[in-house]
């Protein structure tokens, strides 16, 4: 079975205007996503983690070795159409309700109507915002943004999920319902890549991670055995009481169960 995900030995090196080395953003970078894991990069800002990203998308291309989504090379239309994407920062039409958003980019996917209405239903439901379906998201707070950005980055059921700082500027309950949702879309077969410099976030989510730092692998494995090796402190949140629109994470979107495939 072909893995969602596999770089082997990438490196990306930003140059100047004469072609001189500038930034050797990326070295000797290897990994692979499996299906239905969480597999995290973690590192502090400037670490290569956004390179990454935009080289297993497409939108960068690599200096060397080789990235594969789903045995493709990543700037093909077979890969595009098995990845959902959650950048780092959600932009939005403001006047535009969630439900016309994901009404919007549905038709740019190129879903049949007939398919589609049902298709946003579940989704607005799923990331908790059927209550606010109808209200401009120009109004909402990055929480709820957020939720429509994760909403419009599963719209075409993809099989693998990246998302570049899920919870960057979110309160702690936004951080726990955007951690619930990514847990509950593993237990659906979905793998998903996330990228932070928060260790609570991977600690809570991840089922593996690699640590980069100025472009190079610091560390690989499972997040218990670097928390043993590393012996490091974490800390441990719970849902606060009290919250409105939890997120429904269970049952139901056949289409975006990523065990059936």
């Amino acid at each position: 079975m072909t893995e969602p995900l596999v770089l082997t030995h990438v490196r990306k090196t930003f140059r100047d205007f004469w072609g001189r080395p500038t930034v050797q953003a990326v070295q000797d970078l290897s990994f692979s996503v499996a299906k239905g894991e969480v597999f995290g990069l973690l590192g502090p800002n400037g670490s290569g983690k956004s390179t990454s990203i935009r080289m297993l998308l497409g939108l960068l291309k690599a200096d060397g070795g080789t990235i594969r989504v789903f045995g493709a090379p990543p700037d093909t239309p077979r890969a595009h159409a098995s990845v959902g994407y959650l950048p780092e920062i959600t932009y939005l039409h403001p006047f535009l309700t969630p439900r016309e958003t994901l009404t919007y980019y549905g038709r740019l996917f190129g879903l049949p109507r007939r398919d589609l209405r049902g298709r946003v239903e579940d989704l607005l439901r799923l990331v908790g915002l059927i209550h606010a379906a109808d209200r401009r998201v120009g109004g909402f707070s990055k929480g709820m943004t957020r939720r429509v950005g994760l909403a419009q980055a599963l719209l075409n059921a993809p099989k693998l999920l990246v998302l570049d700082e899920p919870t960057s500027g979110l309160d702690p309950i936004g951080t726990r319902e955007v951690k619930d949702l990514i847990l509950a879309l593993k237990a659906r077969g979905i793998a998903v890549l996330m990228s932070s410099h928060l260790l609570p976030d991977v600690q809570d989510c991840c089922d593996r991670i690699l640590i980069l730092d100025r472009g190079q692998t610091r560390a690989q494995g499972r997040v218990r055995d670097l928390k043993e090796s590393l012996e490091a402190f974490f800390l441990e949140t719970v849902s606060a009481p009290g919250q409105s629109a939890p997120l429904e994470v269970a049952g139901g979107l056949p289409w975006l169960d990523g065990r059936r495939a």
